[in-house]
């Protein structure tokens, strides 16, 4: 799949999520083989960049090519701008958020509530493109709700003002994360534009993966929850897509090597207090894939230094590894 310049190197992306896909996670999920991964959603609104949130958002020291940030706002010239400092900044390809579903994001009408307006869209869409040299993408979800699914004008719209690429969550804003995703209006959009479109929503699984694509006719598959606790997900899924076959089975030091420099590099971004405190939820992912007790997860949460709580995982692991730790 190619973006602009850019040649990825799988057909796998990584969603953006806040609180989530912090750049620890997309360097770890980038060396996993996930093909593209996004910032975290940033404001367009200058004035708040100066946060320290904001300021690890922007943070893509050794991050591999190419770097892309995701913008979210309702004001074309302010998106524009804010795309501008961006690339100044190093960004190699501009995403812009027109898919959160959360309520604070629609109550300012960003995210997906612009998909309600679609003038104001294609003013958005215009503004960046004609701002940047880079590549602009977007990623949006099917409607606003299940009566009004506009999804493949919004993505006739982003054509004609020259994105690059889409990515479809195929659930309505309304839905937020309920029920199963649908996939008959990704279809729809593929058929639609000649744009490169990744498919996202509820693929949890190589053989997910390979169903979606096959049905819609999507270049590529985004994923996201199904990375949390799992980032070698796209390693398993890139392998099924390249060989028809299930993927060979990590081993269990593999997984615990991978999650120990996981930690580490949490513990490098975030410093002693917050790595503690933002590893917390990544370990909680990983115990709950791999079968972790409660019992394993309260001593986990309970550590309150970087040094004492990457002790008590490797303890675990270390047994997990030779097989003694208990299943839930």
């Amino acid at each position: 799949m190619r973006i602009g310049p850019y040649e990825l190197p799988a057909s796998t992306a990584l969603a953006p999520m806040a609180g989530v896909t912090d750049r620890p996670f997309r360097v770890l999920c980038r060396r996993l083989g996930a093909g593209l991964a996004a910032s975290e959603m940033l404001t367009s609104d200058t004035r708040l960049w100066r946060s320290r949130k904001s300021q690890r958002r922007m943070d893509h020291e050794g991050e591999p090519s190419p770097r892309i940030v995701q913008l979210a706002g309702a004001d074309p010239v302010a998106l524009a701008e804010a795309a501008r400092l961006n690339v100044d900044l190093g960004a190699e390809i501009i995403d812009i958020n027109m898919g959160c579903p959360a309520k604070k994001v629609f109550n300012r009408h960003c995210g997906s509530a612009l998909l309600a307006d679609e003038p104001l869209v294609a003013r958005i869409l215009e503004a960046v493109v004609g701002a940047v040299t880079v590549p602009v993408t977007l990623k949006i979800r099917t409607g606003v709700d299940p009566q009004h699914r506009n999804g493949v004008r919004i993505a006739r719209l982003a054509a004609d003002c020259g994105v690059a690429a889409l990515a479809v969550h195929g659930r309505t804003r309304a839905d937020h994360y309920a029920g199963e995703a649908e996939y008959l209006t990704i279809r729809d959009i593929c058929a639609a534009v000649a744009m490169p479109v990744f498919a996202n929503g509820d693929i949890d699984s190589p053989a997910k993966a390979r169903a979606v694509l096959d049905f819609t006719g999507a270049q590529g598959v985004m994923l996201g929850r199904a990375a949390q606790g799992a980032p070698w997900i796209f390693r398993d899924v890139n392998e099924f897509l390249l060989t028809g076959q299930p993927p060979r089975a990590l081993h269990r030091a593999g997984l615990r090597d991978i999650i120990a420099t996981h930690l580490t590099d949490l513990y490098d971004f975030y410093g002693e207090v917050d790595g503690v405190r933002f590893a917390r939820k990544h370990l909680g992912w990983y115990l709950a894939a791999l079968s972790g007790t409660r019992d394993d997860r309260r001593l986990l949460m309970a550590q309150e230094t970087t040094a004492g709580q990457f002790a008590c995982v490797s303890a675990w692991f270390d047994r997990w590894v030779d097989g003694t730790a208990e299943a839930a």
